[in-house]
C-alpha cells in the first residue's frame, strides 16, 4: 500500500515538474520573443527625438532661414514628485529664466478645486500650491509621458538644473531648434512657412509617415521642397531592460540654396517701397504696391524677387493678431506679385510684336508708318497716340512708343502669329519656377470672343494682356540671350544639412526657342538700345548719363484707377547679363517703375566682375 501510494506521488510530481518545464518552455522558446518585448514595453518609454528640418540659404551661403539651437527642461511624468518640481521651478526663477505658466484661472475657488482633483497633499504656502496646480494642469493637458517645464532656458540654468539633479530620474535637459527667417520682411512670399499638418494633408501623404502631430510646409520654397527639407524623426528608448532595442537616430533635413543674392533682393525690395511711396505723392493716390525680378539670363535663375507691400514672415507663422492684420490688409500684403500677379503692362508687349512682325515679313527694320496720333482703321477699335510722330520705323518707333506704327503692324501681322511667339518667349506660360505662379492672360489665346479690332489692341499690350513680372522677366531674358527660352529657377542646389554633400545641382534647361532669326533680335534689341540712348526715347531722361548701356522698353497700361506702370530691360547691351522687370500698380508714370529698375542694376554691376560696358 505505501508503494503504491509512493508511486502516486511520484506521478503527481512528475506531471507538476512536465506542466512547469512545457510552461518554461512556452515562456523562452516559443514565445521568448515576444514575452521580452512586452517586458521591455511595460518597463520602457519611448521618446521621439526632433527631425531638425532643413534651412535654406541664398546663393552666397548666408542664411535666409535657419535653425537655432535652444535648451529645454522636460519632465518624465510617472517619476515627478511634488518637491521636485518646486525645486526646478526655483532654480528656473533664480537663473532669471520662465517656466510654463499656464494656468488659465489662479483663483483661490480653482486652485482648491485643482489642488484635490491632484491630490496635492497640504503642507505648501500658497505661492508654491499655486506652482503645483499649474504645473499639474500643464501635464494633465499634454499629451505622451513628457511635460516641458521650460523652453529656451539660459546656460546658466541648464548647467544649475544638471548638477542639481544628478542621479534624479526624470529630469532631462534637451536640445531643441527654433526656426525663423534671418531677414523676416526680405522675402517671405518665396521662402513661405511651416504649419501643422491639415487632416487633408494627412490623408494625402499618408504613404510618406507623417503623424498628425508633424508640421508641414504651408506654401514658397518650405512647401515646394517639403521632401528635401523636412528630414526624419528618430526615437530613443529609456528603459531598464538593457535588452530593449528599436532605437533609431534622427536624420536631419536636407539644406537648399536659392539662386537669390540677399543685397540685390533687398535693393529690389527697399526701392520698390520708396518708389511706390513717390509715385502716391506725385499724385497716384491708388499706388500701393508692386514687384521687381531679375534674372541671370545665362541660366535664367532668379536673383531677387521683391514684391511690395512685404510684411514679417516671423511673426506671421506665431502671432495670431498679426496674420489676421495682414488677411485684412486691402494693399493685400501676403500676395507674391512677383509670381503670381497678372497685370495689363501696356508697351512692354512691343518688342515682341515687332519682332513676329520681322519673322513672318510683314515689316522690315525700315518699313515707315505714318503716325497721325490716331489710328482708327478699325472704328470699333480705335487707338491713340501719346504724340504726333509723323513716318515711324521700327527703331524710332520703339524708342518712342509709337502706338499707331504697331496697331498697324499688328494688324498686318495677326493674332495668332502674334500670341504664337508671345508663347514660346514665356508669356502666358508657365515659366517653371518652383513655386506657386499664375499662368498669366494671353490676348487672343484666353479670350472668350475676338476680332480683328481686337488685334491692333493687344499688339500695343492692351485688350487681355495680363503678363506676371517674372514672366516678363523670363521674356525679356530670351530677346536678350539669343532667343533660347529657359527653365526659371529658383533652387540652385540642394546638399546635405552639413553643405559638404551635394544632393543636385540646377543645370540651365531649355524649354523652347523663339525660331527666329538671329538679326530680327539684333535689330529688335537695338531698338530697345534706343529707349535708353534716343535723346527721345521714353527711357532717355532715366538713363542717358548711366555707366552701363541698356536695352529696354517701357509700358503704361489702362485699367481701373491710375495706369500700371511697367519697365523691362537687359544689360549690359553688348554682353547682356541679367534681365529685369518692374510693375507699379496704378504708379501713372514709368519713370518709378525705371529708377526701381535702374537701382537693382546698379547693386548688381557695382560687385560684378564680369561686367563690360
Amino acid at each position: 500500500m505505501k508503494n503504491k501510494a509512493h508511486t502516486v506521488c511520484i506521478i503527481i510530481m512528475s506531471l507538476i515538474f512536465a506542466a512547469f518545464a512545457a510552461r518554461l518552455a512556452d515562456w523562452q522558446l516559443i514565445h521568448g520573443e515576444e514575452y521580452r518585448r512586452l517586458a521591455a514595453r511595460a518597463d520602457s518609454v519611448t521618446v521621439t527625438t526632433e527631425a531638425v528640418r532643413g534651412e535654406i540659404i541664398d546663393r552666397n551661403g548666408d542664411g535666409l532661414v535657419t535653425n537655432t539651437a535652444c535648451k529645454r527642461i522636460v519632465l518624465e511624468k510617472s517619476k515627478l514628485g511634488d518637491d521636485l518640481i518646486l525645486a526646478l521651478i526655483g532654480i528656473i526663477e533664480s537663473c532669471g529664466d520662465k517656466w510654463a505658466d499656464d494656468l488659465p484661472d489662479d483663483s483661490e475657488a480653482c486652485i482648491n478645486k485643482l489642488k484635490s482633483e491632484y491630490r496635492i497633499p497640504d503642507g505648501y504656502t500658497s505661492k508654491q500650491l499655486r506652482q503645483l496646480v499649474s504645473v499639474h494642469f500643464g501635464m494633465n493637458q499634454s499629451d505622451g509621458d513628457f511635460y516641458t517645464l521650460a523652453n529656451d532656458v539660459s546656460g546658466k540654468c541648464v548647467s544649475a538644473v544638471s548638477e542639481q539633479t544628478q542621479g534624479i530620474d526624470g529630469v532631462e535637459v534637451q536640445t531643441y531648434h527654433v526656426r525663423a527667417a534671418v531677414q523676416p520682411s526680405l522675402a517671405p512670399h518665396i521662402l513661405g512657412s511651416v504649419g501643422a499638418i491639415s487632416a487633408e494633408e494627412y490623408d494625402a501623404l499618408s504613404d510618406k509617415n507623417y503623424k498628425l502631430t508633424d508640421s508641414i510646409g504651408k506654401f514658397g520654397i518650405e512647401a515646394a521642397l517639403e521632401d528635401e527639407l523636412r528630414g526624419k524623426s528618430g526615437r530613443r528608448i529609456i528603459s531598464g531592460n538593457s535588452d530593449s532595442d528599436g532605437s533609431s537616430e534622427a536624420r536631419r533635413g536636407n539644406t537648399v540654396q536659392l539662386t537669390l543674392d540677399s543685397r540685390l533682393q533687398k535693393t529690389a525690395a527697399d526701392s520698390l517701397a520708396e518708389n511706390i511711396k513717390a509715385a502716391k505723392a506725385a499724385g497716384a493716390d491708388d499706388c500701393e504696391s508692386g514687384a521687381a525680378v531679375m534674372l541671370d539670363i545665362s541660366d535664367f535663375s532668379v536673383l531677387a524677387a521683391a514684391s511690395c507691400p512685404t510684411y514679417d514672415l516671423n511673426r506671421y507663422s506665431s502671432d495670431g493678431d498679426y496674420y489676421m492684420s495682414l488677411a485684412e490688409n486691402e494693399a493685400a500684403p501676403m500676395f507674391n506679385r512677383a509670381c503670381s500677379g497678372s497685370f495689363a503692362c501696356g508697351s512692354v508687349f512691343k518688342p515682341c510684336v515687332a519682332l513676329a512682325a520681322l519673322e513672318d515679313g510683314v515689316i522690315t527694320p525700315e518699313t515707315e508708318i505714318y503716325c497721325a496720333r490716331c489710328y482708327d482703321y478699325y472704328p470699333s477699335n480705335v487707338v491713340a497716340c501719346m504724340h504726333y510722330h509723323g513716318n515711324e520705323n521700327l527703331f524710332t518707333a520703339l524708342a518712342h512708343s509709337c502706338n499707331v506704327f504697331f496697331a498697324e503692324t499688328g494688324r498686318r501681322l495677326g493674332i495668332k502669329k502674334m500670341s504664337a511667339l508671345a508663347e514660346k518667349a514665356g508669356l502666358g506660360e508657365y515659366t517653371g519656377i518652383e513655386i506657386e505662379e499664375s499662368r498669366g492672360v494671353l490676348a487672343g489665346r484666353d479670350s472668350e470672343e475676338w476680332t480683328d479690332g481686337n488685334t491692333v489692341q493687344a499688339a500695343i499690350g492692351q485688350s487681355d494682356n495680363a503678363f506676371t513680372p517674372v514672366q516678363l522677366a523670363t521674356y525679356t531674358a530670351t530677346l536678350a540671350n539669343g532667343g533660347r527660352r529657359l527653365k526659371t529657377h529658383l533652387v540652385r542646389q540642394i546638399t546635405d544639412y552639413s553643405r559638404t554633400e551635394i544632393i543636385y545641382e540646377a543645370k540651365p534647361e531649355t524649354v523652347s526657342d523663339l525660331g527666329v532669326k538671329q538679326e530680327y533680335l539684333d535689330d529688335v534689341k537695338k531698338a530697345m538700345l534706343a529707349v535708353t540712348a534716343d535723346p527721345e526715347g521714353t527711357a532717355y531722361s532715366e538713363f542717358y548719363d548711366y555707366p552701363v548701356k541698356v536695352g529696354a522698353k517701357t509700358g503704361t497700361a489702362e485699367n481701373a484707377g491710375s495706369d500700371h506702370a511697367a519697365f523691362i530691360c537687359f544689360a549690359p547691351f553688348e554682353k547682356p547679363e541679367v534681365a529685369v522687370s518692374v510693375i507699379i500698380e496704378h504708379g501713372a508714370n514709368t519713370k518709378f517703375a525705371m529708377r526701381t529698375a535702374k537701382d537693382m542694376l546698379s547693386a548688381y554691376f557695382e560687385n560684378s566682375p564680369k561686367t563690360n560696358n
